[in-house]
């Protein structure tokens, strides 16, 4: 499992710079990286583990190019990633204790629902709106939450975070995308310790992919910047759905058991 071939190694990689790509814009990287990792013979828990040391990179790419251009003062967010990392490790913790099933049933629908917010609210922009909710509370409730549900499960958390920005923080769009980075690289330092603790880490594979994740979220951030929410929303959108559409698609998910087909 250690010595994989070259050129699967190569497309790990590939397969890294894409995801690192659409999540420094849309998040949903991990709906590429976790199932070729998996196509690749990968037991899943060290694909989790692995999907977390390889994220921080496209996670870190992403903050530096985000805060070098001015769209986030990454020493102000310490506090909210720091709170993301300890409810991502919680989470982590936590994760075989927590009925997993619920949020594979709930989480297809959640993610249309905000491909939906984002398709039909027009006001949604790279113009910040009123605050809902002060930065203080926000910190210490909505940002270790959406980090909880990293650590247990993963997938669509950048879209929660880039939702509570718009909604509750009252950020743009862009602005959003440059807060939420940061936060999913507290959430992936959090779960990663935890997985690395119990060793389920497979260090070759994180740093090939992780070196296709840093190269594609430099593109995909710089991509972001340039277009602001005419870009960043529709592939917001088209991830949403997209990876609601991967999670119903899994022949084990709940919703298709229960219904038989």
């Amino acid at each position: 499992m250690h010595d994989l071939a070259l050129h699967i190694l190569a497309l790990l990689f590939i397969a890294g710079f894409v995801a690192g790509f659409i999540d420094s814009i849309a998040g949903g990287g991990g709906m590429i990286t976790v199932p070729v990792m998996l196509l690749a013979g990968i037991p899943p828990l060290e694909t989790l583990g692995t999907n977390k040391l390889q994220s921080l990179f496209g996670s870190a790419s992403a903050s530096l190019a985000y805060a070098r251009r001015g769209h986030v003062d990454l020493r102000a967010q310490l506090p909210m990633a720091a709170m993301s990392a300890l409810g991502a490790a919680l989470g982590a913790l936590l994760a075989t204790v927590v009925p997993g099933d619920v949020l594979k049933v709930l989480l297809p629908f959640l993610l249309v629902a905000i491909a939906l917010y984002f398709a039909v609210k027009p006001s949604v922009g790279d113009l910040d709106t009123a605050r809902r909710m002060t930065p203080f509370l926000f910190t210490l409730t909505i940002v270790p939450l959406i980090g909880f549900y990293d650590g247990v499960f993963g997938p669509g958390a950048g879209s929660f975070f880039m939702l509570a920005f718009i909604a509750l923080a009252g950020f743009g769009v862009l602005k959003a995308t440059a807060h939420t980075k940061f936060l999913n690289f507290g959430s992936n330092i959090g779960a990663f310790t935890v997985f690395l603790i119990y060793g389920v880490v497979l260090w070759k594979v994180g740093l090939v992919m992780g070196a296709g994740q840093f190269a594609g979220a430099q593109v995909g951030s710089r991509f972001a910047m340039k277009n602001g929410a005419k870009i960043i929303k529709p592939l917001l959108v088209i991830t949403c759905i997209a990876l609601a559409i991967r999670l119903l698609a899994d022949p084990a998910h709940p919703v298709r058991i229960w219904f038989g087909f």
